[in-house]
């Protein structure tokens, strides 16, 4: 599957235009799996050294106080004090080495984690902030990171993003440096299967895990990969949680 285009089609359009509005505080303060799904497709944008770096979120995880498998349900400290704070708060962690980006949800301990995205170009943030992405997060030879990989896992996208848990932990957005805005490109149907990483025992049969198909080949791992079915292994949804042929 060929990566979907980083480029705005028809006629080019002028870069440098200011961003639109941020999503709500209300837009958050909702249940977790609702606001996973609802957040495919957004644009978290910011802005770093004069450009807006923007990327598409297409996966997504759900965590509830009251589940294993959360942060939350290890119990109140200050380090977790964003996860028990109004939805919308941004709730970062280091995980394997690096950042990783969440906000929180509608009640105590509820939150989404950002699980990958997709680059961004558009009106906004035009080619010069992609390069500049590409310079945040190079691969392991040092060389510019392919766009369609930049963001594919949650400390790759906080690297490309420049986002830093010192910078922006228990905070709230700031439209002038970090946000996510509705770019109308919410998918009608979704992926939903189980959940990465989660220990055994830790509820990791949850099926909280959501993904945008078109941009499944380029997420953490790949829910339509040879070899998984539906209705075993993941299950179509519409953006309301219905299951879907």
């Amino acid at each position: 599957m060929a990566a979907p285009s980083a480029r705005p089609s028809g006629p080019a359009r002028q870069r440098g235009r200011a961003p639109g509005p941020a999503l709500p505080d209300s837009f958050f303060d909702r249940d977790p799996c609702q606001l996973a799904r609802e957040l495919l497709g957004m644009v978290i944008r910011r802005r770093l050294d004069g450009l807006w770096l923007s990327a598409r979120i297409i996966e997504t995880e759900a965590y509830y106080l009251t589940e294993k498998g959360s942060h939350a349900s290890l119990g109140y400290t200050h380090k977790r004090r964003a996860l028990f704070m109004d939805g919308g708060t941004v709730y970062m962690y280091y995980a394997r080495g690096g950042d990783s980006l969440n906000f929180s949800a509608g009640g105590p301990g509820n939150a989404v984690l950002i699980k990958s995205g997709h680059p961004w170009v558009d009106a906004v943030s035009g080619p010069e902030s992609l390069a500049r992405m590409q310079a945040l997060n190079p691969d392991a030879s040092g060389q510019p990171r392919a766009p369609a990989r930049l963001c594919a896992g949650q400390t790759l996208l906080c690297r490309a993003l420049g986002l830093k848990v010192p910078d922006w932990d228990a905070r709230r957005f700031d439209h002038a440096a970090f946000f996510v805005e509705d770019a109308g490109q919410a998918p009608e149907r979704l992926v939903c299967t189980t959940r990465l990483g989660i220990p055994p025992g830790r509820d990791e049969h949850l099926r909280y895990r959501y993904v945008d198909p078109a941009y499944a080949a380029f997420c953490t791992r790949n829910p339509l990969r040879r070899g998984q079915q539906a209705g075993r292994d993941y299950d179509w949804m519409d953006r309301y949680g219905a299951i879907v042929a």
